[in-house]
Parts: structure tokens; C-alpha cells; sequence
């Protein structure tokens, strides 16, 4: 009898515990496309926060091939154009964490609730863009108003070096 109380007050533990996670959930979900090339090279990607005006807020994630020697990843990281202009070139990588690795096709999540929860209430843009040597590149982007008062759901679609990106932000 005291096992099956301990049980269930174990599985309602539990099933409280993965709902709180899902209330709360502020993060970005990207999805890599697996392409049909000769010669894959697995993609850089930039995420960043603008302001309206699209002036960088915050980097959020920078993956890029951190384990080449003498640095040379860093010097691909051009190739992420836009993020380039606003934010890479005045950066000294790798930045603590927002730098990481390359990742190859498939559905990675990033937590955003640290970087939203410390920005002021006002409209800003989130955006993701992926660059692939001997590749394309791509732009994704997602308005967001601060501080959310209702669940938010977004998603935005590639047609290239990004599948999709989706945005999920609860209110606090």
C-alpha cells in the first residue's frame, strides 16, 4: 500500500515537473535540413536579438568549427553575413556561452529564457542565419513584443540552409 502511494505521488511529481517545463518554455527550435550534396559541410549559424531598428541586442549562439587549430574556423565566420556587420566583426571569439560547435542536420533547441527575461519591454526581432562553405546561405527572422502577455507559437520556414524555425514563448 505505501508502495503505490509513493508511486503515484512519484508520477505526479513527475507529471508536474514535465508540464512546469512546458509552461515555461521560452526557446527557439532549428531545424538543419539534410541536403543532397557532394560534399557536406555541416553549416555555421548565428542567433541574435535585435531592436526594432534591427541593431543587435544580444548574440545568443554562434556554432562554427571552434576545434580547428590556430583558430582558422573564425575566419569562415564572414560567411554569416548579416550577423557579421552587426555583431561578429567587433567580437573576440570564442565568446563564453554563445560559442559552440557546427551541428550536422537535424532539430536543436536553444533555452532563450536568460536572454529574454533581462531585456526591457519593446518590440525586437529574433534571427537565425546559416552559412555553409561551399554552400548557400539564409536568414530566418521572427518579430517578438516584450514582455509576452500571451502564449506565443511562430514559426518561420526556409527554403535552403535552414528547414524551419520555431519560437516558443509563455508569459511570466
Amino acid at each position: 500500500m505505501t508502495l503505490k502511494k509513493t508511486m503515484f505521488a512519484g508520477l505526479g511529481i513527475s507529471f508536474l515537473s514535465a508540464f512546469s517545463t512546458i509552461a515555461s518554455a521560452d526557446e527557439v527550435k532549428i531545424t538543419l535540413p539534410q541536403l543532397n550534396v557532394a560534399e557536406y559541410h555541416a553549416p555555421y549559424v548565428a542567433v541574435w536579438l535585435a531592436d526594432s531598428r534591427k541593431k543587435r541586442v544580444e548574440d545568443i549562439a554562434v556554432w562554427y568549427d571552434v576545434d580547428m587549430k590556430d583558430d582558422e574556423g573564425e575566419k569562415w565566420l564572414k560567411d554569416l553575413r548579416l550577423w557579421w556587420r552587426r555583431s561578429g566583426r567587433t567580437l573576440d571569439m570564442p565568446v563564453d556561452g554563445v560559442s559552440g560547435a557546427t551541428r550536422r542536420p537535424g532539430e536543436y533547441t536553444i533555452d532563450l529564457h536568460n536572454s529574454l527575461s533581462a531585456q526591457p519591454a519593446g518590440d525586437y526581432i529574433l534571427y537565425v542565419e546559416a552559412a555553409r562553405e561551399l554552400g548557400g546561405r539564409e536568414v530566418l527572422e521572427i518579430p517578438i513584443s516584450l514582455p509576452v502577455t500571451t502564449p506565443l507559437s511562430q514559426t518561420a520556414n526556409g527554403e535552403n540552409e535552414l528547414e524551419s524555425i520555431e519560437l516558443t514563448l509563455e508569459p511570466k
